[in-house]
């Protein structure tokens, strides 16, 4: 954003406002953080982080578990918890899944890249269900919040709920890989810079910019120590993966490295606008922005008993 406020286009869909043309869509995405569903710990965004850890670990081709797990997470944007399994489970076809599957993409069509769209379609007839655990690694940045919002010389400022490291780490990794277009990057090492950016944050306490400033010179050799150790649960070609895409990290001299730190900014502060929205929100936005009591036949009759308790 510039200094006036305006979006700065990047090339891609639509012309040149792609970015900002995503930012809804980056927003519901955000929300997956916050949305759970009974049977499964952990948030959606959490399942799809060990899911594709899980999915790397087992050897699968790093293209396809990123083209096909950021396509699953637009699709819950939408559609919140009815993925494949559980719409199979309630009786529908594989090819009558994948038809609602589909509608739930075409509803960014219209800001998604049109190519990148097309293959993620394909992609939503994959079965993503796998046996194979995760790394160690990957339950410990599930259990690890991160510091929010910090200054050195100031006191935290402590939101809830509190994202984990497992939340952000899949949200770049997905924001990466609908922003490549845009900078006409590969979408492979973006995916996996944002999976394995906080690998560190397994074993360390996330204390923020304020703690990173105190532990000075000592924080680079922190960092490398627990991140070789979170790398030594990994084999060795998908190590060497992980190494290669941190290269994107802190600088944007390439497309690559464009697309990823670019999603890492977005979601840092998507996240803070969650929360402001939150504290602004209004039984007004409930009632009037998203119609809670919606058309239908108990309309008239529920509107009358609001306005008889004095609530609307």
């Amino acid at each position: 954003m510039s200094a006036d406020g305006m979006v700065v286009p990047v090339r891609g869909v639509g012309g040149g406002d792609a970015l900002g043309r995503l930012t809804g869509l980056f927003r519901e995405i955000n929300d997956l953080k916050r949305t759970r569903v009974a049977g499964r710990s952990g948030s959606l965004m959490e399942q799809a982080f060990r899911r594709s850890w899980a999915r790397l670990l087992a050897g699968q081709d790093l293209a396809s578990v990123a083209l096909s797990e950021t396509a699953a997470l637009v699709v819950a944007a939408r559609l919140g918890g009815l993925d494949r399994p559980v719409l199979e489970k309630g009786g529908l076809s594989p090819a009558e899944v994948t038809t609602v599957l589909v509608r739930g993409l075409d509803e960014f069509a219209a800001v998604l890249d049109p190519k990148q769209a097309e293959a993620m379609r394909a992609a939503l007839t994959a079965d993503m269900a796998i046996d194979a655990l995760p790394p160690a690694f990957v339950a410990l940045l599930e259990r690890q919040p991160r510091a929010g919002a910090t200054k050195p010389g100031t006191g935290r400022l402590v939101l809830e709920p509190p994202e984990s490291h497992a939340d952000h780490c899949m949200a770049v990794a997905a924001l990466g890989v609908l922003l490549c277009p845009g900078y006409d990057a590969r979408a492979p090492l973006p995916f996996l810079a944002g999976l394995s950016h906080h690998l560190h944050n397994a074993f360390m306490p996330d204390a923020g910019f304020t703690g990173e400033m105190l532990l000075g010179d000592q924080l680079e050799p922190v960092m490398r120590r627990f991140t070789a150790m979170a790398l030594a649960e990994l084999p060795p070609g998908l190590s060497a993966q992980v190494v290669e895409s941190h290269a994107l990290v802190g600088n944007a001299s390439s497309p690559e490295a464009k697309a990823f730190n670019a999603a890492d900014v977005l979601d840092r502060v998507l996240q803070q606008a969650h929360y402001a929205r939150a504290a602004s929100f209004t039984l007004n936005d409930a009632l009037e922005e998203m119609e809670l009591v919606h058309a239908g036949p108990l309309q008239a009759f529920q509107n009358a008993v609001l306005r008889q308790a004095g609530l609307a």
